[in-house]
């Protein structure tokens, strides 16, 4: 079973000297010796070295007190999610799943071995508590199956206690630049390593520019929402808070940007990726409806008086919570391991490297960007205006959900326009953001409804009595029904709002 740390550690550069006396630096009444540790280390990656690409490490280490398998992952600068396994003789399956979305089908391979002195110093305060530990690390590191490189250096890492404060790494660090130690040039051990192990010296790629064009803006949101996926996935894997829910929102963002650009994009290769977006926004939703319905029921029934509860509504709701999150949970892991989910983000990848650019691509975003969210924006003025005039009832129900998609659509659209148009497009994307709330809540309570007749119906059969059930559902009409008196008005002032584009 792996091990999970937050690693919040600060490196600088070092000569001769060795560690400055750290005495006194935010509360730290002892440096003490802990000795010299010996350790050797060997970096896995492929062999286009995508992992050091992301800022993530992935090692094997031996020597000191956490032999073993890391996996390290970016979350700040200078802060990274450490994930432990034992130590084996092969990548561990649970690491391996974890890179996935990153090296998706090539070989992971030893890239770099280091073999690191490490001069140990824990920095007390005056109960003698941990504070963080510092250290002068003479390392060699050697590239391995890729040319004899080698690379020696000593450098200095202070690495903050579990459950410290980081503003204690800012008063340390300003005593070691006092004594004239300046940060290192590289973010880590490994990305040292492999510039000055390289077997062939070329130089880095310039960054690239600032969106100019209709096709550079969308692009650029796409790549985005591309990264946001692949960042999110180990997160997803490991059942993160919000984690599912942000990367379906990024799915979804991709897919909504695929459809309101089609004057940007040829849609002949477009939309087949969307309709894989589609089939991965719809498996990530499973759990997340099944969390916002379980939220959104069992507050309503904490609200409800003890003696109009009658049965076992709670534990009923709770046992259909669970077993929904269990299935959802195994569908998603399979579908996170599968060729077809691999094969979307290779397609996605080619999409951004060679992207099917039309003409309209091309020109100055402003006429452009703003024509397709005006489009968007003029679906859903058509879908509520349906709405509107439809009988409350089902019908109505399904036109508004279906205002609501497309009210997101052109949120998303404005926020891919949003540089090119500036504090026009963020208005929409405001006033767009409200309507898809209001329409959300409605929609909720369509859900909960359904939930409720499925669950009074499954307590009925049990015998048990369905009372509160019929309570909630008459409770969540009348919240859908106040949320409908009120679309109109606020209808009213969306459509004046929207104006500003």
């Amino acid at each position: 079973m792996a091990d999970i740390k937050r690693e919040i550690e600060r490196k600088y550069q070092s000569d001769d000297a060795g560690l400055p006396d750290l005495t006194g630096a935010a509360g730290v009444a002892t440096v003490a010796d802990r000795g010299v540790v010996h350790l050797d280390a060997t970096y896995y990656d492929t062999a286009d070295e995508r992992l050091a690409a992301s800022g993530i490490t992935l090692r094997r280490r031996t020597g000191g007190s956490d032999a073993g398998w890391h996996l390290k992952l970016p979350v700040a600068p200078g802060e990274r999610e450490e994930i432990h396994a034992p130590l084996s003789d092969t990548v561990p399956d649970e690491l391996a799943a974890l890179v996935r979305s990153r090296v998706r089908g090539a070989a992971l391979r030893p890239l770099v071995r280091l073999r690191t002195d490490r001069d140990l110093r824990h920095l007390l305060d005056r109960e003698d508590r941990l504070l963080a530990e510092a250290a002068v690390d003479t390392v060699r590191a050697e590239r391995l199956g890729g040319g004899a490189g080698e690379a020696r250096w000593t450098e200095i890492e202070v690495e903050l206690a579990g459950g410290g404060d980081p503003a204690l790494l800012d008063k340390v660090e300003r005593k070691l630049r006092k004594a004239g130690v300046r940060p290192a040039a590289a973010s880590s051990k490994l990305a040292r390593a492999l510039a000055e192990t390289a077997p062939e010296r070329t130089r880095p790629s310039a960054p690239a520019g600032d969106p100019v064009n209709a096709g550079d803006h969308v692009l650029a949101y796409l790549r985005r929402q591309r990264d946001a996926i692949v960042d999110l996935d180990p997160a997803v894997r490991r059942d993160a808070a919000d984690s599912v829910h942000s990367m379906r929102v990024a799915t979804r963002r991709l897919r909504s940007t695929l459809q309101s650009f089609r004057s940007v994009l040829d849609r002949s290769v477009t939309d087949p990726i969307g309709a894989e977006l589609k089939w991965l926004a719809g498996v990530l939703g499973a759990d997340r409806d099944r969390e916002v319905l379980a939220g959104r029921l069992t507050a309503a029934l904490d609200e409800v008086p003890d003696d109009l509860v009658h049965g076992p509504p709670a534990a009923r709701l709770r046992q259909w919570s669970g077993a929904e999150h269990g299935s959802a949970r195994a569908r998603l892991l399979a579908v996170l391991d599968s060729h077809r989910y691999l094969a979307l983000l290779d397609r996605l990848d080619a999409l951004l490297t060679d992207p099917p650019l039309r003409e309209a691509a091309a020109k100055k975003p402003g006429k452009v960007l703003t024509e397709a969210v005006r489009k968007d924006f003029h679906k859903v003025s058509a879908l509520m205006a349906r709405a509107l005039e439809t009988e409350p009832g089902t019908a109505r129900d399904v036109a508004l959900h279906e205002a609501r998609k497309k009210a997101k659509r052109t949120r998303y659209a404005a926020e891919a326009a949003g540089p090119a148009l500036g504090k026009p497009a963020k208005f929409l994307v405001k006033t767009m953001k409200s309507l898809q709330q209001q329409l959300g809540e409605h929609q909720d309570s369509v859900m909960a409804r359904a939930t409720l007749r499925e669950l009074s119906a499954v307590a009925h059969a049990a015998g048990e009595d369905t009372f509160t059930y019929g309570l909630l559902h008459e409770r969540e009409q009348r919240r859908a029904a106040d949320v409908e008196a009120g679309l109109p008005a606020f209808w009213d002032g969306v459509k004046d709002a929207a104006t500003v584009l």
